[in-house]
């Protein structure tokens, strides 16, 4: 057999032409993104909110493999609001409350990474420089490196139990005090809890945040509810790098809920649900909800509706509901909403 020299020259002809090949490959656009939401980090002792930085460091490097596109989160609703395309696979990293371990802990992994978050500020704790939160230096610091800062409110209390008063005071005053430090008020805003029912809904709106976000489950989308977005919460729990690359893959699930008006729940308890699915997800034969207690679901497939009905009343405070459908490429399709039981229901 005869032994042929190929020149260098024809490997990086070669080289070159397949590197122009692959930057001419359009990505593959889409109307929606994952948000992931954090607390602490590092901090053992609170397992709830807490990710172990062996955790955070296997999503980092998921996040940096190639196969996603890690946007702010202002530029992610701004495409939303003007109608604009986002690379498939978008991700936008959240942090909530801005305890001292995103500053020690978090930040400087970020960083190393060069991937943006958002930081979410509840403006009480760092006027009263609790021992446990970063210091109003340390967040301009953050923000003078690019760091996005929301608002979430002045005491970190529970919007959805609170007079229309109330909720329009938290959001004054915080931004006031933003403005104070940072020059500048928020256009973000993080419901405490993630507790997002009607009123605190429509103070976010009348205070003319750009959007909000809550606690529950699901990916944010175009037409979905710009001030109920939702975002996945990760803890120890919850961080395995198995169920990361799950919900960092998932589409969106459009739904409309027509029942019950508001999720914050009083009487009847469960209250009724139903909802209708977009038909441009396909077939509903495997869709499926999931509640605080077993839900038994009455789908009907011609209307695209279903009726979702639990064994048992929902507890005080909050009750997640998720509902699920296997989407293409082996990625599943996410919704969630966040009801909240009141501890007095008038």
């Amino acid at each position: 057999m005869e032994t042929r020299t190929v020149p260098f020259r024809t490997y990086l002809r070669a080289a070159l032409l397949a590197l122009f090949a692959l930057a001419a490959t359009p990505v593959a656009a889409a109307d929606s993104a994952v948000i992931v939401l954090y607390h602490r980090f590092g901090e053992n002792q609170y397992p709830t909110t807490n990710i172990r930085l062996e955790q955070f460091e296997a999503h980092l490097k998921e996040l940096k493999s190639g196969g996603y596109t890690v946007l702010p989160l202002t530029e992610i609703v701004t495409a939303f609001a003007e109608g604009r395309a986002l690379p498939d696979r978008t991700v936008a990293i959240t942090i909530d409350d801005a305890v001292a371990s995103v500053y020690t802990r978090a930040w400087p992994r970020l960083k190393q990474a060069a991937l943006p978050f958002t930081l979410f500020i509840s403006t009480e704790a760092h006027d009263r420089r609790f021992k446990d939160y970063m210091t109003w230096d340390q967040i301009r610091e953050l923000k003078e490196a690019g760091v996005t800062i929301g608002n979430h409110s002045v005491t970190h209390g529970h919007m959805v139990d609170a007079t229309p008063e109330q909720n329009a005071a938290e959001i004054e005053n915080s931004n006031a005090r933003f403005k104070a430090e940072l020059g500048e008020t928020p256009a973000l805003f993080a419901y405490p809890y993630g507790e997002y029912a009607n009123a605190p809904r429509a103070a976010t709106e009348k205070a003319g945040f750009k959007a909000a976000f809550g606690q529950h489950s699901g990916v944010a989308y175009r037409g979905a509810d710009r001030f109920a977005l939702p975002r996945f919460a990760l803890n120890e729990h919850w961080g395995e790098i198995g169920r990361f690359r799950e919900i960092a893959n998932a589409l969106p699930l459009p739904i409309t809920v027509s029942e019950p008006g508001d999720a914050r729940v009083t009487q009847p308890n469960p209250p009724p649900f139903a909802l209708t699915v977009s038909p441009d997800v396909g077939s509903l034969t495997k869709f499926a909800c999931y509640g605080p207690s077993r839900a038994t679901t009455n789908l009907d497939e011609g209307q695209r509706t279903a009726k979702i009905s639990f064994a048992q009343p929902m507890a005080l405070g909050r009750n997640r509901v998720n509902c699920t459908m296997p989407g293409p490429d082996g990625r599943w399709r996410w919704w969630g909403i966040q009801f909240y039981v009141p501890k007095k229901t008038s």
